[in-house]
């Protein structure tokens, strides 16, 4: 298929590019480290091969959420965007940003998306999960109350926020220990995401602000296969559910998150995932640099669904969420 949009796409500039050497033995370092900074060269003839018209690029993580120095965190966030904003300025029909958002100070981070999208033109936010706000051993997570200027400006600004992965603090990670192989993309990312998610659903986010829209890489973090069970939580027992929300947590999967097949290329759970969410709420991508774009893409462009299905997926549903169409028409 040819015209895709893929969103989970990511860079890296000086400051957070050693944030990416954990993620590949030194033996792939050089190679992950020309990927995550090339952005005209070699990432723009892959896309041209796997017939992606355009990429929403993205800072990498955890990046700006780990910096423990709130002052810091804020300066990386802006010359990030700042860096990328320039990039994608070479070449705006094949590539617009998502914005990286130093999260530990909250009135910042909410000055720094309106600056991002009404000056930059940012279509978006990418966070890497929690954040980590002067003590480093204390993760904060977004569903806490000091947040809450924060979504009611990305709402009025009505662009989508995509929550990204990040391990586990340490003293969080206890049930990994001796098993280090179940950290990152294997497992870990998963789990701490989904729980993420699932926090935002419960604390009645999105009864305030029906219009917020969440974006989930990775083929929903695992949710789709588990958002049932969620819900029914052994339900002869009669019970109403104890969290602030006022509504089922599926419906809030369905009405208020997207997700997307970044880093998870598997037909049986993109099958389950257009079932639970529907083909409408989910979007082609690949996870450049830490997945191979071909294998993505052809993966995808084979997959036995619907050509229309596949249109939604791979293009349309971006398209509309993300406001493309003065680029990229329709």
């Amino acid at each position: 298929m040819h015209g895709k949009i893929a969103l989970e796409e990511h860079y890296a500039f000086p400051d957070t590019l050693e944030d990416s050497a954990v993620f590949v033995p030194p033996s792939h370092w050089p190679e992950l480290k020309h990927r995550i900074t090339d952005i005209h060269g070699d990432r723009l003839k892959e896309m041209d091969k796997a017939g992606i018209e355009m990429t929403l690029l993205s800072l990498n993580a955890p990046a700006v959420q780990a910096i423990v120095d709130t002052k810091r965190a804020v300066d990386v966030a802006r010359r990030s965007n700042d860096y990328i904003a320039a990039e994608i300025a070479k070449n705006p029909k094949r590539f617009q940003g998502l914005a990286a958002l130093a999260m530990q100070d909250p009135d910042e981070a909410t000055r720094e998306i309106e600056r991002a999208v009404k000056q930059l033109g940012f279509r978006g936010a990418l966070v890497n999960g929690f954040s980590q706000a002067e003590d480093p051993n204390t993760p904060v997570y977004l569903d806490d109350a000091r947040y809450d200027g924060f979504w009611a400006k990305l709402a009025e600004l009505d662009v989508p926020f995509y929550l990204h992965p990040r391990n586990p603090l340490p003293q969080d990670a206890r049930i990994y220990d001796g098993h280090p192989w179940l950290m990152g993309p294997t497992w870990a990312f998963s789990q701490e995401t989904a729980v993420h998610a699932l926090r935002l659903m419960c604390s009645g986010l999105f009864d305030r602000h029906p219009g917020l829209q969440i974006v989930l890489g990775h083929m929903g973090e695992n949710l789709p296969f588990a958002i049932w069970r969620c819900d029914n939580r052994n339900k002869w027992l009669n019970q109403p559910p104890k969290y602030p929300a006022k509504r089922l947590l599926s419906e809030y999967f369905q009405d208020n998150f997207y997700i997307t097949v970044s880093g998870n290329f598997s037909t049986p759970a993109l099958l389950c995932s257009m079932q639970v969410i529907g083909s409408g709420r989910i979007l082609f991508s690949t996870d450049w640099p830490f997945e191979a774009i071909d294998e993505a893409a052809h993966w995808f462009d084979a997959c036995p669904i619907s050509e229309a299905d596949r249109n939604r997926i791979g293009r349309t549903n971006s398209l509309e969420l993300f406001k493309l169409q003065d680029l990229l028409g329709k």
